[in-house]
């Protein structure tokens, strides 16, 4: 059954935008260009939340990216584009259209069946290349992730993660030659090879590196911090102390800070 809260909820929403598109003056001065970097950071606050696994906060930040979505659908309708119920509808029928397993005949096993199926049709949607999907401004780590994700999909991909372990191993062979060589240009694209590999191999490891990398980050913020902190104590800063001082504090906060 339809869930009428929901349906409250989105009216609400709806109404509200239309009178802070009519009577705020910020709200009247925006553009689909001018939200543009806004969503960005907005979508990287989600992010932040979700990685910290903070249900209050992506709870507020879905809000705010929800916000993003209705405004540009209001804006688009100023223009007579389309308008927030084509967003939607649109959204279904895709929905729909690239799920014949479930609104359909046909018979998937897993979801990797599910996620091949899902490529081969936005070809037949006329697509010219399976990797058309793949945004030009994603984070070079995500977009090496999502490229690799989507040719997968069409079958183009290692058998195993033992393959792909031992390509690491070649990419890193052929970088350490051209370091050796002092061919700066070239060491640049062999390291590009090494990290595009180390990427695949995460990915059969069902390891997200974007993920990993945000968590190591944090990781080394916290024990950083716990040095300056320590530091601090002792009225010590942490470029007037030795090596050998600052490597066993930063043991000390390896101990302390998983």
């Amino acid at each position: 059954m339809p869930n009428t809260r929901n349906h409250t909820a989105i009216d609400r929403l709806l109404s509200i935008m239309d009178e802070l598109r009519e009577k705020c003056p910020w709200d009247k001065k925006q553009t689909l260009e001018s939200l543009r970097y806004l969503t960005i950071e907005e979508t990287y606050e989600l992010s932040d939340a979700i990685i910290k696994n903070d249900l209050c906060n992506i709870k507020k930040e879905l809000g705010d990216i929800l916000l993003h979505i209705v405004f540009y659908a209001k804006i688009a309708s100023e223009q007579q584009a389309f308008d927030f119920a084509d967003v939607v509808n649109g959204l279904c029928e895709k929905l729909i259209i690239r799920h014949p397993h479930v609104f359909g005949d046909v018979a998937v096993n897993n979801a990797e069946e599910v996620k091949a199926n899902w490529e081969k049709i936005k070809l037949h949607e006329g697509r010219q290349s399976v990797l058309e999907g793949v945004p030009h401004s994603l984070p070079a780590m995500v977009k090496a992730y999502r490229i690799q994700e989507k040719v997968r999909g069409v079958g183009f991909d290692w058998s195993d993660s033992s393959q792909v372990l031992d390509k690491v191993k070649e990419e890193i062979e052929e970088f350490e030659k051209e370091k050796h060589d002092e061919n700066h240009l070239r060491m640049e694209e062999e390291f590009g090879d090494v990290l595009f590999t180390l990427i695949n191999y995460a990915r059969f490891l069902n390891i997200n590196p974007e993920d990993a990398l945000e968590r190591t980050n944090q990781r080394f913020i916290k024990r950083f911090k716990y040095m300056e902190t320590q530091l601090h104590e002792e009225n010590k800063t942490i470029d007037a102390i030795d090596f050998d001082t600052m490597n066993a504090l930063w043991d000390e906060s390896k101990r302390k800070i998983i």
